[in-house]
C-alpha cells in the first residue's frame, strides 16, 4: 500500500484525532497528538474531531491545527459518515485516530468507505473489539488460559445482593464503557449501580475485587499476532476516579510477555492499553483490556518507543519493525493548567460546529 495521494502535493502528513478532553478523565487524545507531533515534525496538520465544545485540547492551537464536531456515537454510522465526508473535502486527512471505546464499534463499520476517501485506519475488528469487552473478559480469560477476575455482568439491582453473596465484599461496580467504582457493602453497590446505570446504559458488571498494584500496559500489534511495542508502566498517583495522575515504567519480562500472550490470542491490530493487578502472589490479573491507546501514550515517547508515530505507519503501509528496548524510570506527572480563551472562539465553534 501506498501513502495518501495528498502527501505528494503539499509534503503535510494531515491527521485527524479524537479524545480531546482533557479533563480530570483524559482522553488519549492531546497523548497521541504530542507523541505525533515529536515524531513528524513540522510537516504535520492535526485535525481534531470533538463531541463537545469544551473538550479542552480544541483551543490549545499549538497542538490541534484545525477542529471540527462530529455527531455523537448514538447518532449512527450514516451521521458520522456524512460529516467525515464534509471534512475530507475540505482537509484531506490522510490518517485517522479514534481513542474513545465507544465509538469505535462505528469507525471500524466505516473502515472501508473511509479509505474509498482516502482516510487510512488502523483499527480492530468488530470481533476482536467484543472478544475483549468488560462483558466477555472473564470468558476470554478462561479461552486463553490468562488470569481475569471473577465477575457477572447483570441487567437489574435486584441482582445484587444474590452477587455480593456469590463473590463478597468488596465487589468492583463498572459501566459497560467507562468507570469502575469500588464498594464496600450492598448499599454501596445499589448507588454505583444506578449511577452508572444512568450514565452508561445496561449491562454492568460486578467483579471480584483483587487486592494488589496497578500497573498499566500500552501496546501496539500488528494484526497477525505480533506486538511491535510494549511499555509496562506502574501508577504511583490515582486519582478518585481511579485514572493514574503520575505513573513511571517499570522493567518487568512478565508483563511484556502477558502483553504478547494478548495480542496473540486475539491477533489484535492497533493500539491497546492492559490494566493490570498484581496480587501479593505475584499473579498478574487482567482487570480490563482498553482497545485504543491510553491517555498516559506520551510516556512511550519519553521511553524510546513512539507508538502512535509507528501506527501512522502502519495505517500508511510502511514497513514497522518491532521495539524492544525501552527506559526504566521514566516518569510522568499530569497537571492542570488553565487556558485562556476569547470567548468569541467557543461560541464560533458552537455555531458552526468547527473553529
Amino acid at each position: 500500500m501506498s501513502v495518501s495521494p495528498y502527501l505528494n502535493q503539499t509534503n503535510t502528513l494531515t491527521i485527524a484525532v479524537t479524545g480531546l478532553n482533557a479533563n480530570d478523565n483524559p482522553g488519549p487524545g492531546l497523548g497521541v497528538i504530542r507523541a505525533l507531533r515529536d515524531g513528524f515534525g513540522e510537516n504535520l496538520r492535526i485535525i481534531g474531531l470533538a463531541y463537545e465544545t469544551l473538550e479542552p485540547a480544541i483551543y490549545l492551537s499549538d497542538q490541534v491545527d484545525k477542529t471540527y464536531r462530529i455527531p455523537y456515537p448514538t447518532a449512527g454510522v450514516e451521521a458520522l459518515k456524512e460529516r467525515l465526508q464534509q471534512i475530507q473535502e475540505v482537509e484531506h486527512i490522510d490518517v485517522l485516530i479514534p481513542n474513545f471505546d465507544a465509538e469505535l464499534f462505528n469507525f471500524i463499520k466505516l473502515e472501508k468507505e473511509l479509505l474509498s476517501m482516502g482516510i487510512r485506519t488502523f483499527l480492530p475488528t468488530h470481533q476482536q473489539l467484543a472478544d475483549r469487552d468488560k462483558v466477555n473478559l472473564q470468558a476470554f480469560g478462561n479461552k486463553h488460559g490468562l488470569d481475569v477476575p471473577a465477575s457477572e455482568t447483570i441487567l437489574a439491582a435486584s441482582e445484587l445482593d444474590q452477587m455480593a453473596d456469590k463473590l463478597g465484599f468488596p465487589l468492583v461496580i463498572k459501566g459497560k464503557f467507562y468507570e469502575a467504582t469500588i464498594v464496600q457493602h450492598i448499599s454501596e453497590a445499589y448507588k454505583a449501580f444506578y449511577k452508572l446505570q444512568a450514565k452508561w446504559g445496561l449491562p454492568i458488571i460486578v467483579q471480584q475485587f483483587i487486592k494488589g498494584t496497578e500497573i498499566n500496559i500500552a501496546g501496539l500489534a500488528d494484526g497477525e499476532g505480533n506486538t511491535l511495542s510494549v511499555i509496562p508502566m506502574r501508577k504511583i498517583y490515582i486519582t478518585e476516579k481511579g485514572k493514574a495522575w503520575a505513573g513511571i515504567t517499570i522493567a518487568d519480562d512478565k508483563l511484556i510477555n502477558l502483553a504478547k500472550a494478548f495480542a496473540k490470542a486475539t491477533r489484535w491490530k492497533g493500539g491497546f492499553e492492559m490494566e493490570i493487578m498484581r496480587d501479593e502472589q505475584d499473579r498478574l490479573y487482567i482487570m480490563e483490556v482498553n482497545p485504543r491507546f491510553p491517555a498516559w501514550i506520551y510516556l512511550s515517547v519519553a521511553a524510546g518507543q513512539n507508538q502512535p508515530r509507528m501506527l501512522v505507519d502502519l495505517a500508511l503501509g510502511n514497513q514497522v519493525k518491532e521495539l524492544t528496548a525501552y527506559t526504566a524510570g521514566k516518569m510522568f506527572v499530569r497537571y492542570a493548567w488553565d487556558n485562556i480563551i476569547d470567548v468569541a472562539e467557543f461560541q464560533k465553534l458552537s455555531a458552526f460546529g468547527e473553529l
